[in-house]
C-alpha cells in the first residue's frame, strides 16, 4: 500500500490535486470498517438473507431456511455474522427467533445500489464497454 511517505507530492503529476484528495480521504478505521462490511457481504447466502428481509420485513429462521433451501442451523450461522455487524436484528417470540433488517436505513440503500451497480456493470461487460 502506498502511503504519503512512499511518494512525495512533488513527484506527482498533479501535486495540488493529490494533496487536496489526501485531505478528503476517510480515516483508516473507517476504511477498515468498510472493508469488514464488504467482507460480510461477500457471502451470497448473507446477501440473499438481507434481500429476503428487505422484502419480507420480518422472517423467522425456519422461514429463511425454507426460502433459501438450507438448514436452520446454516441460516443461523449466517445470521449471527450479520447480527454482529448490526445489519440484522433479532426479536424473540417465545422460542422463535424473528429477524429483520437493522435499524440503519443505509443497509437497504446499500443493497439496492449494490444490485443496481452489479446489473449495470454486468450489462456494460456484455456490451464490451470499457474494453
Amino acid at each position: 500500500m502506498l502511503t504519503h511517505q512512499t511518494i512525495s507530492p512533488r513527484d506527482c503529476f498533479d501535486a495540488k490535486t493529490v494533496k487536496a484528495v489526501r485531505r478528503q480521504m476517510p480515516p483508516d478505521e473507517d476504511v477498515a470498517s468498510l472493508e469488514n462490511m464488504f467482507e460480510v457481504l461477500s457471502d451470497p447466502t448473507r446477501v440473499r438473507i438481507l434481500f429476503a428481509l428487505c422484502r419480507g420485513k420480518e422472517l423467522c429462521v425456519n422461514d429463511l431456511a425454507a426460502l433459501l433451501g438450507m438448514t436452520a442451523s446454516a441460516v443461523s450461522h449466517q445470521l449471527r455474522k450479520l447480527r454482529d455487524r448490526q445489519m440484522v436484528k433479532c426479536r424473540w417470540d417465545k422460542n422463535l427467533a424473528c429477524y429483520s433488517l437493522g435499524d440503519d436505513p443505509c443497509i437497504r440503500k446499500l443493497l439496492e445500489f449494490g444490485l443496481c451497480l452489479a446489473r449495470e456493470t454486468m450489462e456494460a461487460g456484455r456490451k464490451g464497454v470499457g474494453k
